[in-house]
């Protein structure tokens, strides 16, 4: 869980994952929303997809990356029953 926790932490991996959430796209329509250049774009949909945040399936000479909300379900279920413990001293 720590390399979800890496990706979540920087505010450029968040928003991909924003716009991914609306639909699937390419690294180059993802590349649209931002000002770096695209190894950094790779980089970072890399890392997220190392912590299997994202899914990617070649189409054609495209590659499509989709959100994946199983792993971000799972995220959720840890973070809530932290939140259903009692810690007694």
């Amino acid at each position: 869980m720590s390399k979800v926790f890496k990706a979540l932490s920087d505010p450029t991996r968040r928003k991909m994952l924003d716009l991914l959430n609306k639909k699937n796209m390419t690294a180059g329509e993802i590349s649209q929303y931002f000002t770096m250049k695209a190894p950094s774009i790779s980089h970072h949909l890399s890392i997220l997809y190392d912590a299997k945040l994202v899914q990617k399936e070649k189409k054609g000479q495209h590659v499509i990356y989709t959100l994946n909300t199983t792993v971000l379900q799972d995220v959720m279920k840890w973070l809530l029953s932290l939140q259903g413990e009692s810690h007694e001293d």
